[in-house]
């Protein structure tokens, strides 16, 4: 089964397989989103992306995407079960599995204060084998028994001992999911706190349209071999290393080699370097950076066929330059073999280094700023809607 054929369904009594239930266009998105905002997870190797991350780095607009994907979701699950209006959003959030994660056997409420989960949903938004090795997801019993993650499937299940399941270790590449469970119990639900967060602490009258991203304290980004530790002695910041992947290094806008706070260095405008070019464009911070870096991977198909004249501005880094990331460089990373195992899928990172262009990469920034635009005014929009139902819901255009 192809991402993209009609959408076909397996009952399996407590369980439901979904096959190309989200389409390829809604995984890249996610991907970028994940991809651009992800900390480290709960789990050795993880790495996650809540609702709630999202606005308390003033990107509340991602959570857009989510909102119609969430309610189809919901929908599924209450027919299936035959629970319609007893369900509520318990988590949503975007997962990612690096080499060297897995879990056992266990079912998802296995803890006290997973008690209230009753249903689980997990959507795969890339593929076993093109995208990642390992990762086989089992049930202990019943069928199916094995499950090969391929983007745009979703797997649903009541989340007691019924579904008892582990996951394989990743071998390779990054195994991304998006997560949800839904839960009979109102007091755990998810959108009453979402939207008092939002109604609290991002949308003022004068709030403006591009909303750009403000990193989070450095710890959350710091992956450490020992994720028990977030010792900066070893590991690595996953925003540098993401961008590092890619082909990317950074240069801040001020000479900060004598700077040895990462938290604040995550904060400092800066430009980006390719080999021996510095694109004179600056960015905010290394999270604005991110975004751009990851709309441009989602959407450089598109720049392709664009015909537009667009200038851009890169010249040849001087030495004073290349010495200043090469310092600054030993802050973020402490290990880049490290980085290249736990980050680098070998495909794609050769893939986007070939395609590059500093002309293509011009014309996804204006990109991006339109398409930050667009979901903010959604969310300006929706939120009225939502406080009133005090439920996250799509809401259509007429209603807007």
């Amino acid at each position: 089964m192809k991402m993209g054929d009609p959408e076909e369904a397996e009952e399996h009594g407590r369980r439901l397989i979904l096959h190309n239930f989200l389409s390829f266009q809604e995984c890249k998105e996610l991907e970028f989103i994940h991809k651009s905002n992800c900390t480290v997870g709960y789990r050795p190797h993880v790495f996650s992306t809540t609702l709630s991350h999202l606005m308390a780095t003033n990107s509340a607009h991602l959570i857009m995407p989510f909102v119609p994907i969430r309610e189809r979701l919901k929908e599924k699950v209450e027919e299936f079960f035959g629970c319609q209006y007893e369900l509520f959003v318990e988590f949503t959030g975007l997962i990612s599995w690096c080499r060297g994660s897995s879990i056992g056997w266990h079912s998802d409420d296995n803890r006290p204060y997973l008690k209230q989960r009753d249903f689980a949903v997990f959507c795969y938004l890339n593929s076993y084998g093109n995208d990642f090795k390992g990762g086989l997801f089992h049930f202990q019993d019943g069928d199916p028994a094995t499950i090969v993650p391929s983007g745009g499937d979703v797997v649903i299940y009541t989340a007691d001992s019924r579904n008892i399941h582990s996951v394989d270790e990743i071998t390779d590449g990054e195994r991304l999911t998006l997560a949800l469970w839904f839960s009979r119990d109102a007091t755990y639900d998810e959108d009453a706190k979402l939207i008092t967060l939002l109604s609290q602490n991002f949308l003022h009258d004068n709030a403006p349209e591009l909303c750009l991203p403000l990193p989070a304290s450095s710890n959350m980004y710091w992956f450490s071999p020992d994720q028990a530790s977030s010792d900066q002695q070893l590991g690595f910041d996953i925003c540098w290393a993401r961008l590092h992947v890619l082909g990317y290094d950074l240069l801040f806008h001020q000479d900060k080699s004598y700077c040895s706070n990462i938290s604040e260095l995550l904060m400092e405008p800066l430009r980006l370097t390719r080999g021996d070019e510095l694109f004179e464009h600056e960015f905010i911070n290394i999270l604005h950076a991110l975004q751009v870096v990851q709309f441009y991977c989602w959407k450089a198909p598109d720049f392709k066929s664009a015909k537009v004249e667009e200038t851009t501005s890169v010249v040849v880094l001087s030495q004073s330059q290349r010495e200043r990331f090469v310092c600054l460089k030993s802050l973020f990373v402490k290990d880049v073999r490290l980085v290249d195992s736990v980050f680098s899928n070998v495909t794609f990172v050769e893939s986007a280094q070939h395609s590059f262009n500093w002309v293509d990469f011009t014309i996804a920034i204006a990109t991006w700023e339109d398409y930050v635009r667009k979901l903010h005014r959604e969310l300006v929009m929706s939120l009225p809607h939502w406080r009133t139902q005090q439920s996250i819901f799509n809401v259509s255009l007429d209603e807007k």
